[in-house]
């Protein structure tokens, strides 16, 4: 039951009854207006905006926006479940509504239970790639960042209606991997008793690597030792980066991150027998005339990465909103990484997906463009691709900056963190500010049992729900407490002040999950669960102050029933919005 919807609808219903009395010409997009809780509960319980969206077509018609807004609030007021319909200003109209449209919410709560506010299934098909750390080492903490967003935002989509799918796209293609065989060859030969010294400059210097060379020992022998480098890297490069996948599987699995599909970059170029892919996008952008040999110009202030001063084989990017064409081919033959990308984001297309969402790092900001302008150009504007960007993690403790890891040799790894805080205030912490600003993760706060600690603060509201029931049970021990059987209750007698801001609250969350799936914004779930909260602690309190307003009362058998199911379902409702998150929602807090 979306409230805000329905009278979306509504109000859409009487424009169009406003169009055909001739105040409104023909051909409006009624999807302009919006109608959303006001900013002062005292205004109302909804507001909307549509006379002065349409100020300008009414005054075309010899009308006015406060004379629109009049005319559509006395519509409304005669609207099933509305008690009073005002206008404000120059023609905002505000919106009572009588309580029985709440007493409906709360009873939608209790049956539906967690599922309150989900999507019908069998929408769009949006494929979700996050992560793709390069598979050279276990993952950092700021890895985590975009870990959280891309799961968190995958759990929301499905929630909403939508089916996503989790994707990893593995880095196994570039000289990177290279790097890691040989600082892996390097720790096997460690592991045979040799003193390998100091790590050489540009090699993977962490003590991870040291199972590896261990594995390798028990694997080979000394048999890799005295062999030629051209004979022992793709055997130490399969097995060094099969270890490391299994080690970010793992790092992931302790966050309750799981990924549907793998996708491997080497498989892609035919390298190992496969067909070559890459080759494939190139000639299907080529046959549509967006691939040619030329000259790049010099990049504007200090030279760019991808420019060489040759005849190149370049991508038309230009074409579909990019600043420059893109080399797609190496001075030395190999693809450059965009070209694979490339492929990449066409086997995504070629397997029926036509909204693709990849969460980067903060640093690729300049590779966002081109990327769309491949997508939208392999797919001839069908696909579209949007990048969200996690900003930088700062690891705090107690306000200082945390060093660095030994087992990493130069971060600190996810699963210390983890480890050290547990995933529940990883994954909400990271979720509490939008994911493209910067954020400090302060280890000593994150575990603080304090209203200052927001994860804390949201369970400990789940939590003080079933403490609030099974004092219920205790005083009435015949209560059936099941949210079915509650949702039987008087909820009419739910008149305090504190109670309706309660069912407010709940009846906003369908708004809420609809808005998040629409922007790709899941830290819009973690602030509505923060607000919630705050709303049911703040009752919960003004009952110690008088206790005619406690949830209990033992003289009143029907109305703390009906308050029990007004608990219970901010308890459904906090659960539910945690599961979006990943974020387990305790029973009882210690």
């Amino acid at each position: 039951m979306n409230v805000f919807a329905e009278f979306q609808a509504r109000v859409a219903a009487l424009i169009e009854k406003r169009i055909a009395a001739g105040d409104l010409p023909e051909g409006l997009d009624l999807s302009r207006f919006v109608v959303e809780p006001p900013r002062d509960a005292a205004h109302g319980d909804l507001s909307t905006n549509a006379a002065m969206v349409y100020a300008r077509e009414a005054k075309a018609v010899g009308s006015n926006p406060r004379r629109l807004a009049e005319t559509i609030a006395a519509d409304l007021a005669g609207e099933p479940g509305v008690a009073g319909a005002e206008v404000a200003g120059p023609g905002f109209i505000n919106v009572i509504l009588k309580p029985e449209v709440y007493q409906e919410v709360l009873k939608a709560v209790l049956v539906d239970g967690e599922r309150f506010g989900a999507g019908a299934p069998g929408g769009e098909t949006v494929n979700v790639e996050y992560v793709s750390a390069n598979p050279t080492g276990p993952m950092h903490v700021g890895h985590a960042r975009g870990a959280v967003f891309g799961d968190a935002l995958a759990s929301l989509l499905s929630f909403a209606g939508r089916q996503a799918t989790r994707e990893y796209y593995i880095n196994d293609a570039g000289a990177q991997v290279n790097v890691l065989a040989r600082s892996a060859h390097l720790r096997y030969r460690e592991a045979l008793g040799e003193a390998i010294g100091a790590i050489p400059e540009g090699f993977y210097p962490g003590d991870y690597l040291k199972p590896v060379g261990e594995a390798l020992k028990a694997e080979f022998g000394a048999g890799l030792s005295d062999q030629p480098e051209a004979y022992w890297l793709p055997l130490v490069r399969q097995r060094a980066i099969a270890a490391m996948m299994a080690m970010i599987r793992d790092d992931l699995a302790a966050l309750a991150i799981t990924h549907e599909v793998f996708a491997s970059e080497r498989a892609l170029t035919g390298v190992d027998g496969g067909p070559n892919r890459v080759e494939e996008a190139i000639e299907a952008l080529r046959a549509k005339g967006l691939v040619y040999e030329g000259r790049l110009p010099p990049p504007k202030g200090a030279p760019a990465e991808d420019w060489e001063d040759r005849e190149q084989i370049l991508f038309r990017s230009t074409a579909y909103g990019d600043d420059v064409d893109r080399p797609l081919v190496k001075s030395d033959g190999s693809y450059t990484y965009f070209a694979s990308d490339i492929a990449y984001h066409k086997t995504k297309i070629d397997r029926g997906f036509l909204t693709l969402v990849d969460v980067w790092g903060a640093d690729h900001g300049g590779y966002v463009k081109r990327m769309q302008a491949a997508v939208a150009a392999l797919s001839g504007n069908a696909a579209r691709l949007e990048v969200r960007l996690c900003q930088l993690v700062r690891l705090m403790r107690a306000g200082e900056q945390v060093k660095m890891s030994k087992r990493s040799g130069d971060f600190v790894t996810l699963r210390e963190v983890v480890d050290e805080v547990g995933p529940d205030a990883v994954r909400f912490i990271m979720l509490m500010r939008k994911n493209d600003a910067p954020l400090d993760f302060d280890l000593a706060k994150v575990i603080e049992q304090s209203q200052d600690n927001p994860v804390f603060y949201v369970q400990y509201a789940h939590a003080r729900a079933h403490s609030v029931l099974r004092q219920g049970l205790a005083a009435f021990p015949d209560l059936d407490l099941a949210p079915s059987a509650l949702a039987g209750g008087n909820s009419a007698l739910l008149t305090d002040e504190g109670e309706r801001d309660l069912l407010r609250a709940l009846a906003q969350y369908p708004r809420a999950v609809l808005q998040a799936a629409e922007a790709h914004e899941p830290h819009r779930i973690a602030f509505y669960a923060h607000d919630l909260a705050t709303r049911f602690h703040a009752h919960w309190n003004r009952g110690k102050d008088f206790k005619d307003l406690r949830f209990v009362n033992e003289k009143d058998r029907n109305l703390s029933y009906a308050r029990l199911g007004l608990v219970a379902a901010v308890g459904l409702v906090l659960a539910s919005a945690l599961s979006i998150l990943g974020v387990s929602a305790p029973e009882e807090m210690r």
